[in-house]
């Protein structure tokens, strides 16, 4: 009875938690432009004067770079540490925008209402969605459910620069027996999950030089080696006729799907051709030996973002260039270490070169992949209650991109993460017009209100 007067709360209370979410989209938080510094400040103290609203210990805490934003309430039972960021995205191009992307609205969609501006699904009302389910609970109960801390950063969308030493230097007081995630979404658009796999990332960007100018390819040619030309045979020597990696050791600490997990998995039904289908695709390029769902969410990856070399400007110019260049991604999933990765990966070129070639490199990001272990009843729990409030049973998923806050929850707090968010596929997350969907919103408060219960 006590949870069913939450999700009555959380139901009549709808239009002013969506006041509260415009209000703090309004906002123009760009972690990454220095000209939006203050901004930053600003949705950092709105944050503060929210959660003291309903009784949390809450202050602004700064960094070298944005703020933090903490926030305790003691009470009994675990301890729940839930993660935010309250920075958003670079709007540009603004002319692609319908309108001011810091001037959000509730627009009727023929798909339903959507709450459209920057950060609505990236990641302000997803967080709102945690702090207005505990806005309810609060009220109907008079206290929170468990003991939370509150832990929101102002720097994500630009790297995180803060994160890691703030943790460190911090590390006691966030220390949570769970550190809840809501940046992530919904299946399909459809189907609720708790997202345990994410891959890691590791790239590399490399200069191939071969003569010390670029060369009139009519004296030149045929006698002087191209670098492009060695560029083209490094790549496309990086996977087989199956699709499968070359890198010496690439597959070291790649697992096998558990039995159970991938027959979940095949229970999703992915529909890879209208996924494909989107973006004007038809055929799974990946390992051919892998189901699709896998080469996204278990499998590693490695991809070449972007070549260049030589004359390409209007017109022709015949010229051999005197370098070329790529850059390199890698998706890592399991225990493959990025380290060893790298190194294999330089050594492979390094052996594709010929004579009177070099090769220079600069890396680039890097970071192993994290996974989480659902044997602790919390996540069990979890999907029960995100299968009650969807009617739709809910999933264990994995994640193609990269959440680096997972990971660090793991290393150094040694607290289990689990992803559960409410985003959907169209959000145009990073894109203009970003919306989330006020079913996302308000099913996304009552099934924290649910998950919460189960703490309780």
């Amino acid at each position: 009875m006590s949870l069913d007067a939450v999700l009555d709360k959380l139901d009549t209370d709808l239009p002013d938690a969506t006041d509260r979410l415009l209000e703090f989209l309004r906002i123009p938080s760009i972690s990454t432009d220095p000209a939006f510094a203050q901004h930053c400040q600003t949705a950092a103290d709105w944050l503060v004067a929210d959660l003291r609203s309903i009784g949390v210990s809450a202050e602004k805490r700064d960094t070298t770079g944005h703020p933090m934003v903490v926030g305790h309430v003691e009470g009994d039972g675990p301890h729940v540490l839930f993660y935010g960021h309250y920075d958003v995205q670079p709007v540009d191009p603004l002319e692609l925008w319908d309108n001011d992307p810091f001037a959000p609205q509730v627009e009727d969609t023929p798909r339903g209402q959507v709450i459209r501006g920057r950060g609505a699904a990236d990641d302000k009302g997803q967080l709102m969605t945690f702090v207005e389910a505990c806005r309810a609970w609060k009220a109907v109960h008079g206290s929170l459910p468990c003991k939370i801390t509150f832990f929101f950063e102002g720097e994500e969308e630009s790297g995180s620069p803060s994160l890691v030493p703030f943790m460190q230097e911090n590390a006691k007081e966030l220390q949570a027996d769970i550190a809840l995630i809501c940046d992530t979404g919904l299946f399909e658009s459809k189907t609720p999950s708790i997202v345990t796999m994410l891959r890691g990332l590791m790239g590399e960007e490399l200069t191939i030089k071969g003569p010390d100018i670029d060369l009139h390819s009519g004296m030149y040619g045929g006698i002087s080696i191209n670098p492009i030309r060695v560029m083209s045979k490094v790549l496309a020597g990086l996977h087989d006729d199956t699709g499968r990696i070359t890198v010496p050791d690439f597959y070291d600490g790649v697992h096998a799907l558990s039995d159970a997990l991938e027959a979940q998995w095949q229970g999703l039904a992915f529909d890879h051709q209208t996924f494909l289908g989107e973006v004007g695709l038809s055929v799974p390029a990946g390992e051919q030996d892998r189901t699709p769902l896998e080469m996204i969410w278990s499998r590693p990856t490695c991809e070449i973002n972007g070549i260049w070399g030589g004359y390409t400007g209007e017109g022709f110019k015949t010229v051999l260039p005197s370098e070329a260049h790529a850059k390199v991604s890698f998706r890592l999933v399991g225990d493959q270490d990025p380290d060893a990765i790298r190194a294999s990966f330089r050594a492979y070129v390094q052996s594709m070169l010929p004579d009177d070639c070099s090769v220079t490199f600069q890396s680039h990001s890097s970071g192993a992949a994290s996974g989480t272990e659902t044997s602790n009843p919390a996540f069990e729990n979890a999907r029960t209650a995100l299968t009650t409030e969807w009617g739709v049973q809910a999933a264990y998923a994995g994640c193609g991109g990269s959440i680096p806050i997972a990971g660090h929850f793991q290393s150094i707090l040694n607290t289990t993460p689990m992803l559960i968010g409410f985003g959907k596929d169209d959000d145009a997350i990073h894109s203009p017009n970003e919306k989330y969907d006020m079913e996302s919103f308000h099913k996304g408060m009552r099934s924290w209100a649910r998950i919460l219960d189960t703490f309780a």
